[in-house]
């Protein structure tokens, strides 16, 4: 793993945790033929808490990374919102439309790794 990449996923998920996300998980897919090289993915208990957390990882990885989004999508509703890094793509869901899209099985031949929810 690159220098810059390791530093922006430790950003992205201190963010998350920052808000008290639910579920984080990193995919790895630098071995896939995948559109970027990670997936980060967590889950909010509401429209609001998903907003919220999708704030707080703009601002962490701006502070803490020096990197903006390139593009983002979904804070209209706020049932899962993108933040598009280039090499990273973050996915913030609500629990139910995370269940929905199930998008790590998907990519179920990454290495995923878990994190422990902060309480």
């Amino acid at each position: 793993m690159k220098k810059e990449d390791k530093k922006l996923l430790e950003a992205i998920v201190a963010g998350m945790q920052e808000k008290k996300a639910k579920r984080v998980v990193t995919v790895d897919m630098t071995k896939l033929d995948a559109p970027c090289q990670y997936f980060v993915i967590c889950e909010g208990d509401s429209n609001v808490h998903v907003s919220s957390i999708a704030m707080e990882v703009k601002d962490y990885v701006r502070k803490n990374a020096n990197e903006k989004p390139f593009a983002t999508d979904g804070f209209e509703n706020c049932e899962w919102i993108a933040l598009d890094y280039g090499s990273v793509i973050v996915h913030v869901f609500r629990r139910e439309t995370r269940a929905f899209y199930d998008i790590e099985h998907l990519w179920e031949d990454a290495d995923i790794k878990e994190y422990e929810d902060i309480v």
